[in-house]
């Protein structure tokens, strides 16, 4: 089936359509994709969880989904303390998270249409400015989705449009079934 994008904060999408199913507490349905880095699945069809808090490293720095599609990802956080380096400014591998869950979520929705999972093997993260406070709102559109890798691009932004940070992700596509470190490729939580 083909895949659309989807927004909103809840509701469902219909069986056609592949979307994003993120993880919420006691939402047993939700179990079923978790989002890691460097680790992420093709999102199967059904899913229609659309929008909300994410799983593992994501949802400990407070990263959370606000679209996901085939053609677009949008992910934001407000700064905090988890997020600053000694000298009160965002960490550069909090950029460099942000960057890579949002094209890798975007890459695993077209992933998807194909039957196949992908896991990222490059991130390249520029920090073009820095912040102190604030919502960062980081936007991932793809430049090339080929049949054996796919590379993503994510801007993140403040409030007032100013980026702070830009990267690109590269990703391999796997078969189903592929082995990744000696096992198959599969959500392991």
């Amino acid at each position: 089936p083909r895949s659309r994008a989807v927004r909103g904060s809840g509701g469902t999408a219909d069986s056609s359509s592949a979307s994003f199913l993120a993880p919420s507490h006691g939402d047993a349905a939700a179990l079923a994709l978790t989002f890691r880095p460097r680790h992420y699945l093709a999102v199967p069809p059904e899913s229609t969880r659309l929008a909300g808090p994410l799983g593992g490293l994501d949802a400990t720095l407070g990263i959370r989904l606000v679209h996901c599609g085939p053609d677009e990802v949008v992910l934001e956080y407000d700064v905090d303390d988890r997020h600053r380096q000694p000298y009160g400014i965002v960490h550069g591998g909090m950029h460099c998270t942000a960057v890579e869950t949002a094209c890798s979520m975007g890459a695993a929705m077209a992933a998807a249409t194909r039957d196949q999972a992908v896991v990222g093997i490059e991130n390249h993260t520029s920090f073009v400015h820095a912040v102190r406070e604030g919502r960062i709102t980081v936007t991932a559109r793809p430049l090339t989705r080929g049949r054996r890798s796919q590379l993503w691009q994510a801007d993140a932004r403040t409030g007032d449009g100013t980026l702070v940070a830009s990267g690109r992700v590269r990703l391999l596509a796997l078969a189903r079934g592929s082995a990744l470190a000696g096992e198959t490729v599969a959500v392991k939580r």
